[in-house]
């Protein structure tokens, strides 16, 4: 089966070609990142705006990768929610649209299944079960995955998501957005042991997570640390963003240690764009290893949100029948615990 997939939930437009058979034939993506940053943020109309004016070009552009065109394609997958209501529209009308012209099915793809996902298009993909990390700019959630549509909650961020975590300190320290990838250049040359900050929630049960006592402890180390008009000196920049990053990878760490114990099992994937944090992968590679388990992830393309993902599951599922009807699906909030389950996974 050759599936379209189409990314369009907040401001990356992403669109990929995938074959059951033959894998990966295309993909391509367009980031917004240089025109929200003037914002210091993602502004929702500017992105819906974008993503009508780059999806189009980009549909050809991955058709022309793949040396095929439309009549080729056996479905088309979107990405229905979570995300922006008017940058999901775009997507969903723009796919379900095509496949209605060309007489084809399509699907609409939960996102952070797409992450979830997204380890099994490298060349040595994990099997099921496994424990998953799903760690982006709106979600850290800790998944007991059996298989597809088959998951179960383990625990989540009571407040914000370590993505927007790394963001909002980055911002308190005067870097642009998106600051998360900021923060981890910056930390490369910081003193990891001049300060300490708190593991959030470790010292007690459980595998939820909470991040916001750590970023207000940022701002307070970082304000007692200004000079009269408000600057950091560069060298203390760098080691206050050493400490916050150490602080959130060994967090994730911990849990992610602790969850693997809880389950037995033995396989850990980590997904979402935290993911391609390198600190955070050497962390999780000590951690598993002490659990006589595996390591698994995508490459750095594949962490942030692209096309290539939702292709890919939307190809798992409608090659187990699923597809939509003529609606045209966005859900801003998704729960993903409430997707169907599809058989025979265990394979894939």
């Amino acid at each position: 089966m050759r599936v379209l997939g189409i990314e369009t939930s907040c401001d990356e437009t992403g669109v990929a070609l995938y074959d059951s058979e033959q894998g990966l034939l295309g993909d391509a993506l367009y980031s917004q990142v240089k025109m929200h940053a003037e914002y210091g943020g993602v502004v929702p109309e500017l992105a819906s705006r974008d993503h009508i004016r780059k999806l189009l070009p980009l549909i050809r552009e991955v058709l022309a990768q793949a040396n095929t065109d439309l009549q080729s394609l056996d479905a088309i997958a979107y990405t229905a929610g979570p995300g922006l209501i008017g940058a999901l529209m775009v997507g969903a009308s723009t796919g379900r649209a095509l496949a209605l012209g060309l007489g084809i099915p399509a699907l609409g793809v939960h996102h952070m299944e797409g992450h979830l996902l997204a380890p099994m298009l490298e060349e040595n993909p994990p099997a099921f079960p496994f424990v998953a990390l799903l760690v982006s700019g709106g979600h850290t959630q800790l998944v007991e995955v059996q298989g597809i549509g088959q998951y179960q909650l383990l625990g989540e961020s009571l407040d914000d998501a370590a993505g927007e975590a790394f963001d909002k300190a980055a911002k308190m320290l005067g870097l642009d957005y998106p600051g998360g990838p900021l923060i981890a250049r910056l930390a490369q040359t910081g003193d990891r042991t001049r300060f300490r900050f708190p593991r959030p929630m470790t010292d007690r049960p459980g595998l939820d997570f909470s991040f916001s006592g750590l970023k207000t402890f940022t701002l307070n180390t970082a304000n007692q640390h200004r000079d009269a008009q408000g600057q950091i000196e560069a060298q203390t920049m760098a080691d206050i963003a050493a400490a916050f990053e150490d602080a959130v990878v060994d967090t994730l760490a911990i849990k992610c240690r602790r969850a693997l114990q809880q389950t037995g099992l033995k396989r850990l994937i980590i997904a979402g764009g935290v993911s391609a944090n390198l600190r955070l992968r050497e962390r999780l590679e000590e951690a598993v290893q002490k659990e006589k388990g595996q390591l698994f992830y995508a490459r750095p393309k594949f962490c942030t949100d692209n096309g290539a993902m939702i292709a890919y599951a939307g190809c798992q599922r409608l090659m187990a029948g699923q597809m939509d009807d003529l609606t045209i699906l966005a859900k801003p909030r998704w729960p993903m615990a409430s997707l169907p389950a599809i058989p025979s996974t265990s394979s894939i």
